[in-house]
């Protein structure tokens, strides 16, 4: 019987408290895991969602987005019908479809989310803000959205924002 030749010294650990913050649309993302330190597998980040804050809507072109919702309730935008998630829901978003979240809860809700395959997480790496100590971070508008439109394209990510009713 023959086995497969094990790998090791090659686990990716990321203490808790530990890695990189950014502020994006409001949010606050600790990037834990990157499509360089994955081999290209997944992006992975931990969120902080502040009442009222989250995405506009948008799609990826070649990226699957699930959450897991750890604290808090989210309001999704699936095309056009909206949905609650609460805590200990999983939300799965395929490739080209319509999506957003915002918190609709009075505080912040936590969450994680994974890209698949990875290189996502570089829109918040290279478009998002480095965090003020002792500050919070604002929502974005559609013209900080417009800042970062090279970013958002070479991500692979459509901007899709809502029209007002």
């Amino acid at each position: 019987m023959s086995f497969p030749t094990i790998e090791t010294g090659g686990v990716l650990h990321v203490p808790a408290e530990e890695g990189l913050v950014k502020w994006v649309s409001g949010d606050i993302y600790t990037i834990k895991a990157t499509k360089s330190s994955t081999g290209g597998a997944l992006g992975f980040v931990e969120a902080v969602v502040p009442p009222g804050a989250g995405p506009i809507a948008h799609a990826h072109k070649a990226t699957d987005e699930s959450f897991y919702l750890l604290d808090g309730a989210l309001e999704f935008l699936d095309g056009e019908r909206t949905f609650v998630a609460e805590t200990g829901a999983f939300v799965f978003v395929p490739r080209l479809h319509r999506h957003r979240f915002t918190n609709i809860g009075g505080s912040d809700a936590r969450l994680l989310f994974i890209f698949t395959p990875g290189g996502l997480e570089d829109l918040f790496i290279d478009g998002g803000d480095d965090p003020v100590p002792g500050g919070r971070p604002e929502p974005w508008g559609i013209e900080r959205n417009q800042r970062i439109a090279d970013i958002i394209e070479r991500t692979g990510s459509i901007a899709l924002p809502e029209l007002p009713r």
